[in-house]
């Protein structure tokens, strides 16, 4: 079998390529972190030449692309993405950006990172950040279903034939669902996160059902028992991403670099890439060629035929990148005292595709080599560099010297912080000041804290820590990206307690917002609601407002665009139930102005009202339509205006939310409760002998409630701080804690199911209080 050989480099995307499809032989698809989904068209079959369009741009970085191939009533296809905004979105390849979608799928409530649509064509499953995977259902584009019980996220998803969805996880684990969402089978597959998945092609010699790759760098096949067949090893590192080629072959791409084909369980040939890490792979079916996404923000295009071959030209500028690559001295191993010298490169063969060795050039320097079996020779793949911060070398950083200054990537299209940190200092002490001076959530503590550990290691005072053998966790060039991935533990974490900020929940896609609102608001003309639907003029306030919030927020004066309050009302409580949830997401934006907290709408009621009312206005309420109620609560203690209302309509909110948590498990719902009790025990601790004792009791019954029977971890998380603070009031409310609603017990509940360390951190801060 011929070698894959470079047949496009496409550039244009001006972040990493998270994801890539390629849906004909010519059409390829990719998803990156600058917000886009770029659609590459085949326009010359000789050298090949590809013409890019935007296909969707999204205001956060994009994960994940899928295609389904055309049908009767989708003759084009369907283009299927999504990413940090959460909102999937679905629309026609001859669509523009600009136009609407086909459809906008909500109910994630964090990151989606993976897609996958079934062989039929009737259903699309997502999987998320927010621990669930989910099935939408085509055309109808509701998720009845989701799939439940994985306690980390969702990595990877798969569709695997029209009744059964397999999906992999951070918590080591590998599930099958039938498709009415009944789990049928779970199996631990990896001491580390399951990252990928694919169905292994009818005749493999292993006779495997699927396969799945992880963070230790091995490819395992199963059958669809979940009996293990066979390992597959060869990367060095995390592997992203796994395709099925018509051969019968598989491809893989991963952190080490590289794109690797595997035959059997032999690998067979590893083409590196000038990147750090190689996100995505995808295969046409139609002739076996495949595609790339890398961190250097490249797609690229390789081929086993050589009427597709790029020309001579761009085949060199690729080899001469890869040769030219710097590799991080602490993503390999390096004794340079023991690494032969130039002349090794003649006189040994390597014993397998992909191995790498590193040479000690004349000049001193490291270079790493690859050994290509296709080729028979040692393949040059970079010169390995000191470590960020290693070279002994301080960083100026406003006036000051610091052993690293580390850029940390908090909000998508804006610039990243500095992270500045000596080694003398302690790792959670440096936390907790960018985290106060950039005012962030207390709750990214653990992961800047292990994520400053984690890039220090090797250059500590005092003994040595062990080098680190693996990759970046968070991505590539040491910016972290906070939730991107679970970080290590660290001991002797500071005091948490008691909570000294008030919390938001801002964060918020205002383009899908504002679209979404557009299309619902042409649903209602097209039924005659002229009654209801917006006018020529609130479609202006609307266009305004959005733009508003977009470059300078909401925190000063809801009114700053005249009339937008007045109309997020009116979608909030106006608007048909089932069409409210961007209204009420708008609603809670606004709430964070003093006036809005002030506001009297006719009839006497204030946004508490409003909120309840747009909520809870049906039988059964809809859990999104109250978690964005919720939300907006806890906004409303952004303002000294909002905290008064909040408190003075303690008992009108604890009803809406104790009603909606009772028996819920939606992830953003139970996170949204507990940063509404944090933000009150916040200011019960400010205000002192102005508290009520009783909304002081009734929020640590429903927190004692929250400990005792619910798993997620950052709702656990914030309901043990909006605890703990509670604590530090007085004596009698220990005693109340402790004697009347059994807060040790709970608190013990909690620990016993949680995975996260920052919670046993906690746990023991509140025990300590208890004594």
């Amino acid at each position: 079998m011929a070698a894959y050989k470079l047949s496009a480099s496409l550039s244009g995307h001006d972040d990493d390529v998270r994801g890539v499809a390629f849906p004909t032989s010519k059409a390829v698809l990719s998803a990156s972190r600058d917000g886009t989904v770029r659609l590459w068209k085949l326009t010359s079959e000789n050298h090949p030449v590809y013409d890019d369009t935007i296909s969707s741009h999204a205001g956060a970085w994009m994960n994940t692309v899928a295609y389904l191939p055309p049908n009767a009533e989708y003759p084009e296809g369907l283009i299927v993405s999504s990413g940090k905004d959460v909102v999937i979105d679905v629309r026609q390849p001859s669509r523009a950006a600009e136009d609407n979608a086909e459809a906008l799928l909500l109910g994630h409530s964090r990151d989606v990172c993976a897609l996958d649509i079934d062989q039929e064509g009737k259903y699309i499953v997502s999987g998320s950040w927010d621990h669930d995977a989910r099935i939408w259902p085509i055309g109808k584009w509701e998720s009845d279903i989701v799939l439940r019980g994985h306690e980390g996220t969702v990595w990877a998803v798969l569709a695997y034939d029209p009744e059964k969805i397999i999906t992999g996880c951070a918590d080591q684990k590998i599930r099958l669902f039938h498709k009415s969402g009944k789990l049928l089978n779970t199996f631990q597959a990896s001491r580390g996160p399951i990252r990928a998945l694919c169905r292994v092609p009818k005749g493999h010699p292993s006779g495997a059902d699927f396969a799945s790759a992880d963070n230790e760098g091995i490819i395992r096949l199963w059958s669809i028992s979940g009996k293990q067949i066979a390992e597959l090893h060869g990367h060095e590192s995390f592997i992203y991403s796994l395709a099925a080629l018509p051969t019968g072959e598989l491809a893989s791409s991963g952190e080490d670099r590289t794109v690797r084909i595997w035959k059997g369980t032999e690998c067979i040939q590893t083409i590196t890439h000038p990147a750090i890490s190689v996100w995505g792979v995808a295969v046409c079916a139609e002739n076996g060629d495949i595609v790339s996404g890398a961190s250097d923000k490249v797609v690229r295009v390789f081929t086993r035929s050589e009427e597709r071959v790029a020309a001579a030209e761009t085949v060199a500028q690729f080899d001469e990148a890869v040769k030219g690559s710097s590799i991080p001295q602490q993503t390999v191993s390096v004794n340079k005292e023991n690494l032969p010298g130039p002349q090794f490169l003649t006189q040994k063969s390597g014993t397998k595709d992909g191995q790498v060795q590193m040479i000690k050039e004349l000049n001193g320097a490291v270079t790493a080599h690859t050994w290509s079996a296709a080729e028979n020779q040692w393949i040059n793949v970079g010169t390995v560099v000191d470590a960020v911060g290693s070279s002994g070398k301080k960083v100026d950083y406003l006036g000051q010297e610091y052993d690293f200054v580390f850029d940390v990537d908090i909000e998508d299209g804006k610039p990243p912080l500095k992270l500045p940190y000596n080694l003398a200092s302690n790792p959670y002490e440096a936390a907790t000041k960018f985290i106060q001076d950039n005012e962030l959530p207390i709750t990214y503590l653990d992961q800047v804290a292990n994520f400053i550990t984690t890039n220090t290691q090797g250059a500590t005072v005092g003994p040595a820590a062990p080098a680190p053998t693996g990759p970046d966790p968070w991505g590539s060039e040491n910016r972290y990206r906070p939730g991107e991935t679970n970080a290590p533990s660290v001991t002797a974490p500071p005091k948490i307690l008691p909570q000294k900020d008030y919390l938001n929940i801002l964060v918020a896609r205002i383009p899908a917002m504002q679209k979404k609102i557009t299309e619902l608001n042409q649903a209602l003309l097209a039924e005659g609601r002229k009654d209801i639907s917006m006018n020529p003029t609130e479609l202006t306030v609307l266009s305004n407002l959005c733009k508003h919030l977009e470059t300078v927020g909401a925190t000063k004066t809801s009114q700053s665009v005249r009339g937008g309050l007045d109309l997020a009302i009116k979608l909030a409580i106006e608007w048909p139930y089932k069409d409210r949830l961007p209204g009420l997401d708008l609603l809670r934006l606004l709430v964070v102005a003093p006036d809005t907290a002030t506001f009297t709408h006719s009839g006497g009621a204030n946004i508490v009202d409003i909120l309840e009312v747009g909520a809870t206005e049906t039988e059964t309420p809809a859990e999104n339509h109250v978690m964005m109620a919720v939300r907006a609560f806890a906004n409303l203690f952004e303002s000294m205006e909002g905290r008064q209302l909040a408190v003075r309509e303690f008992d009108k909110i604890q009803k809406v939310i104790t009603a909606s948590i009772a028996n819920s498990t939606n992830r953003n719902l139970l996170v949204a409760a507990s940063t509404v009790y944090i933000n009150y025990s916040v200011y019960f601790k400010s205000e002192g002998d102005k508290t009520s004792f009783e909304h002081v009791l009734a929020v640590l019954d429903i927190l004692g409630k929250i400990l005792s029977t619910q798993t997620d971890s950052e709702a656990v998380y914030r309901a043990l701080v909006a605890t703990g603070t509670l604590l530090t009031l007085d004596d009698e409310i220990k005693s109340a804690a402790k004697d009347v609603y059994g807060i040790e017990k709970s608190v013990s509940t909690a620990v016993g199911k949680a995975m996260d360390p920052r919670i046993k951190n906690l746990a023991g801060e509140i025990r300590g209080l208890l004594k």
